[in-house]
């Protein structure tokens, strides 16, 4: 069955990370430029968009009208060690990636699409490390980017001083999710680390805090087919009508 939306590539020369970045844009079925669009900004955009099938659930939460106007833009990553070095806390170009999704996305964006030129039309999107740099991005910068989905992020303690650092999460809204079976996770550079309870940790600190917060322990571990089957939930509950 064909697509009922449209998907488009746009290529950013990002001079914050000195190469150039692949946008897939996926609008809606009967988009138009009269109306306004909240942006959907996934980071492992290739993967949301293969493995989450973020399209096809595009076509049908717009079809039966359960979402408001969204477009879903997947940002993916070279290599395994290139998603390190971009979405990880310590990574070598995180500070570079950020500035490239605040600096040079979102001005696209709010060029090239209709959409509402505020924090809260604005959704970071991501699973495991995505969703770390996701997250971290949003409470660094509520005014720019207001809503975060976070599936499996990886939690440290750098993760952690940055919200404690945060002055103001109020405007901010977040869905958070980790999966019981996340005890023992194989990451990038070979270690095997529990997810599960800095996550649980993560959860009685945001709880806590001014904020729209969200939280689901899934039956689970850390893969697609744990996060694909929450990804509905997750769109429904930022981008419900």
């Amino acid at each position: 069955m064909g697509r009922k939306g449209s998907m488009t590539e746009y290529t950013i020369n990002s001079s914050y990370l000195d190469e150039e970045m692949t946008l897939k844009v996926y609008t809606p079925e009967n988009f138009s430029p009269l109306y306004k669009y909240h942006f959907c900004i996934m980071q492992d955009g290739n993967d949301y968009f293969q493995l989450g099938r973020a399209a096809t659930l595009s076509d049908e939460l717009h079809g039966e009208g359960k979402i408001e106007n969204t477009i879903f833009i997947g940002i993916h990553y070279r290599d395994k060690y290139d998603r390190q070095d971009k979405y990880h806390p310590d990574g070598k170009k995180q500070a570079e990636y950020v500035n490239f999704l605040i600096r040079e996305v979102v001005p696209f964006l709010d060029e090239e699409l209709p959409g509402y030129h505020m924090g809260s039309g604005r959704t970071l999107v991501g699973d495991s490390l995505a969703g770390t740099v996701s997250f971290m991005t949003a409470v660094k910068f509520p005014n720019v980017f207001g809503n975060v989905i976070m599936q499996s992020p990886y939690v440290d303690e750098h993760v952690f001083e940055v919200i404690k650092s945060s002055k103001d999460m109020s405007s901010l809204t977040i869905y958070h999710t980790i999966g019981d079976q996340e005890y023992d996770v194989e990451t990038t550079e070979g270690a095997r680390k529990n997810f599960l309870q800095p996550n649980r940790d993560l959860n009685n600190y945001l709880t806590g805090r001014p904020c729209s917060y969200t939280f689901h322990e899934l039956e689970g571990d850390h893969t697609w087919g744990t996060w694909q089957k929450d990804f509905k939930r997750a769109l429904l509950t930022i981008f419900g009508e």
